[in-house]
């Protein structure tokens, strides 16, 4: 179909297409992108968010504190632990509640291991979208060694549903300690091999080297989070910068990259994944005894007030705005999550590019559209 644009567009108005990409695009994942296109160039890209919304917002009003961790995990099933992390931070603010120390490093622990599950997809799929299948078939295969290790810990597997108010489920079993640590002994020099394959491949790097690229000043003003704002040079992690829960008891970096490319962007997921390592063998080795979690009982009330949190998940700032009126459900709760942030810089990346390259630019942003939806 052709069409008219606007005035900046009109002297060439004959020689442009408007197409979509997605919703049902297999790459696009339940997501909408208006393109107009000028023969093989992108002249102008509209995301079209917002076919998967579900409602977790008004549905958290609706049930109480603890009823409302299992759904609020569904967003984003790849990094279930982050979402409900920020979320059991807020709560356990406004109750003004003291999570043991043991809890606290077994929230630490999971949210690790979810970010590990989360960058493994991230890679496997951007594999898939630069023709290189096998990276698809070891990530996918790889990631399902944490997710059994997750399970071993939480009973459950994919959604955890382990970090809640006043701490974790449950506590973690003797043999998934030692388990962790050749999981994690396994996994770095894993992580060398996916190097050689996939980051070090001349064709990888032809594909995304200088392609997407996204300035420092271009990601403070869009708001970048998490993997793609620490490629394009911004050393942001909440972690770092507002520690929580027992972040400040560990060693690790925030890796940043400078090129600001959809190469940077997916690598700095492999390094983040490295500092994740660093960190759930530390927190293996240092647990502390004592209990896991306090008793809240069923139905917790939490004092009348409002909270902000926020943690460093895996594709960057998550957040909560909760209001209490002192009931046992909250009365108004939203949530702030890294994808949408991130999806402001899609149009800006994709203006004048080839169509070839929408695929591996969508996809480094590690937008996920459920998330973003909510």
């Amino acid at each position: 179909m052709r069409m008219t644009l606007e005035s900046e567009y009109s002297p060439d108005a004959d020689r442009i297409m408007a197409v979509s990409l997605g919703p049902q695009h297999p790459g696009a994942g339940h997501f909408r992108i208006r393109l107009w296109l000028d023969g093989d160039y992108v002249v102008k890209a509209l995301p079209d968010a917002g076919y998967v919304h579900r409602g977790e917002e008004k549905m958290g009003e609706y049930r109480n504190y603890t009823q409302n961790v299992p759904h609020l995990e569904r967003p984003v099933i790849l990094d279930s632990s982050n979402i409900l992390f920020a979320y059991s931070l807020g709560v356990d603010e406004l109750m003004n509640s003291k999570v043991p120390p043991r809890a606290q490093y077994l929230r630490v622990i999971m949210s690790e291991i979810n970010r590990i599950i989360s960058h493994m997809y991230f890679i496997a799929i951007q594999g898939l979208f630069l023709g290189h299948t096998t990276m698809i078939t070891w990530c996918m295969g790889d990631r399902d060694f944490w997710i059994d290790l997750g399970e071993r810990i939480a009973g459950a597997r994919v959604t955890f549903a382990y970090i809640i108010p006043g701490g974790v489920r449950n506590d973690i079993p003797e043999f998934a300690i030692e388990k962790g640590l050749k999981t994690c002994d396994w996994f770095e020099k894993r992580m060398g091999e996916y190097e050689k394959i996939f980051y070090d491949n001349p064709m990888v790097h032809q594909r995304s080297d200088g392609v997407g690229v996204l300035s420092r000043d271009d990601a403070i003003a869009f708001g970048a989070t998490g993997t793609v704002a620490r490629a394009s040079g911004l050393a942001l992690d909440v972690r770092k910068d507002e520690p929580y829960s027992s972040y400040s008891d560990f060693e690790f970096k925030t890796p940043v990259l400078t090129q600001g490319d959809s190469w940077a962007r997916a690598y700095v997921a492999l390094l983040d994944m490295r500092e994740s390592i660093k960190i759930i063998r530390q927190a293996l080795k240092g647990l502390p005894q004592g209990p896991v979690r306090l008793k809240l009982g069923p139905q917790p009330r939490v004092p009348a007030g409002e909270v902000y949190s926020r943690t460093e998940a895996a594709r960057g700032e998550m957040s909560y705005h909760i209001v209490s009126d002192g009931s046992p459900r909250p009365y108004r709760l939203k949530i702030g999550v890294p994808s949408a942030k991130n999806l402001r810089a899609l149009p800006h990346l994709l203006k004048n590019v080839h169509i070839a390259d929408i695929p591996v630019i969508y996809w480094s942003l590690n937008y996920w559209p459920v998330e973003a939806d909510r």
